[in-house]
């Protein structure tokens, strides 16, 4: 079950890749015209819209995504069934559709069907899981002559919209329910603050390790349970408490930990990394550092440390939730479209509801300071193994750098163990996910020395922390596994 959770987190990362795009169409936009959103400038009013159609329909691209993602062999068909099975539910559960088969008034229908649109993640999400369990099922069945034109993957969404009327009938009773217990968690927070904020963030890094921090931001940044913070950002829909805008609140807090946060963290490990091992960690630290403040990826940087120092880990967490605190509490607001990187920083600078983001710099060089200080205190003093002062491996050999996305396909190949050792080859954001028969094969230390680290999550699961890049050396380590 833990597994299938991860592996729906790393099918989000595909729908989640289209959020950079809106973000650029809208961010320039909102640059060109930010007083009048487009009503003074055509060109304005072109991004601004283009953009909003991405955003406004990211449930139907979780579908697709998800779908597609979790698919055996990531095929057309299975995005097609993703498609197929969103038509049909959201069809089948609109205001108006329920009032018919109820026998009932659309105005009593209860307000959560309201929600089942193209912007609702929740449902896109559902019916992205269940497509892409049919699909890899029934999509190599084979039936009678007289009907093999519908055999194999053209099957699949026939039985996609069947199954899909059932889902519909069970959730035109469960829905409201569901919903409404979405809405009362995400309000509960909400109603915190602040407060509440700074505990969403705390668990957004907590939940990391094990890829579910998706989930939870589902609830937070979409409209999942009401709260739509991302959406309405950019969409330049105000929520107003006590005559204050919170819209943003449960993001602009990101901006000083991935920017400037983890660059202190970066410049403690190679203060305190062993000499021999400095000039090392010191080209690491550079490549993570810029993915994080360039990009808002993190995760290069948090698995260089977060299993090797898990207490050091949780201070981040700790850290990220005050610094949500802080922002939230100022009211000090920037978006983001992907992630918290100097990119959406920038596009989002200039928004309507940005407010004083400037002042996010500031909140993020003392973390930085904050960072390197804590950091440097707690590795010292309890001689964590950070990266740089880890124990003398005992394979002393030296490894040549790979200086193509080959090179690094092969030598990973090699280091877990051949093509006889490997079962499945998958990737997320950033990291190489791989299914293995025997995992006392896997050489760690050399797999360490080109990656920035190796998670072993299961008994036959392997996780290699490569970076954004994994995506090419994913698609060369299967062709030489072929």
């Amino acid at each position: 079950m833990f597994k299938y959770l991860q592996k729906i987190g790393k099918a989000l990362m595909v729908p989640v890749a289209v959020l950079p795009a809106a973000a650029i169409l809208m961010g320039i936009g909102y640059w060109i015209d930010p007083t009048g959103w487009g009503a003074n400038s055509q060109t304005a009013a072109l991004l601004i819209k283009a953009g909003g159609s991405l955003i406004d329909s990211m449930g139907i691209l979780f579908a697709v995504g998800v779908a597609f993602g979790m698919s055996k062999d990531q095929h057309g068909a299975a995005a097609l069934t993703g498609l197929v099975g969103f038509l049909v539910l959201t069809t089948l559960l609109s205001p108006g559709a329920v009032a018919a088969l109820q026998h009932i008034d659309v105005a009593d229908v209860p307000a959560a069907f309201g929600k089942i649109n193209n912007g609702n993640q929740f449902i896109g999400i559902l019916v992205g899981v269940i497509s892409s369990a049919l699909y890899n099922k029934f999509s190599k069945v084979e039936l009678h002559k007289a009907l093999s034109f519908f055999s194999g993957k053209r099957l699949v969404p026939i039985i996609t919209a069947a199954v899909m009327i059932v889902v519909s009938f069970i959730l035109m009773f469960l829905w409201p329910l569901l919903f409404n217990g979405l809405v009362t968690f995400g309000t509960s927070i909400v109603g915190l603050g602040p407060l509440g904020a700074g505990i969403y963030g705390f668990f957004n890094r907590l939940l990391i390790p094990v890829g579910l921090h998706h989930a939870l931001n589902s609830v937070f940044w979409f409209d999942v349970a009401g709260i739509n913070d991302l959406g309405n950002f950019w969409a330049g829909k105000a929520v107003l408490v006590d005559g204050k805008n919170v819209t943003g609140m449960y993001m602009g807090g990101f901006f000083p930990i991935m920017m400037f946060g983890l660059l202190g963290a970066a410049a403690a490990f190679i203060k305190t990394s062993k000499p021999e091992n400095r000039a090392k960690i010191t080209s690491i630290m550079i490549a993570a550092g810029f993915a994080t403040f360039f990009t808002g990826v993190t995760e290069p940087m948090e698995f260089s440390f977060m299993f090797l120092a898990p207490g050091l880990y949780l201070v981040h967490a700790l850290l990220t939730g005050v610094s949500l605190f802080i922002a939230a509490s100022m009211h000090w607001i920037a978006g983001f479209g992907f992630s918290a990187g100097l990119v959406d920083f920038i596009l989002s600078s200039r928004l309507p509801l940005a407010n004083m983001p400037y002042m996010l710099i500031v909140q993020g060089l003392i973390f930085m300071a904050i960072y390197y200080l804590v950091f440097t205190f707690a590795i010292t003093k309890w001689n964590l193994n950070t990266p740089g002062r880890e124990d003398e491996e005992e394979d002393t050999e030296e490894v040549e750098a790979p200086t193509t996305h080959t090179e690094t396909a092969k030598l990973i190949l090699e280091y877990v163990g051949g093509m006889a050792n490997l079962l499945e080859v998958d990737s997320c954001a950033t990291r190489l996910r791989l299914e293995v028969k025997d995992q006392g094969l896997v050489q760690d230390a050399k797999i360490k020395k080109i990656t920035s680290g190796v998670l072993k999550p299961g008994k036959t699961s392997v996780q290699i922390i490569v970076g954004p890049h994994v995506e090419f050396v994913a698609t060369e380590l299967k062709k030489l596994a072929k």
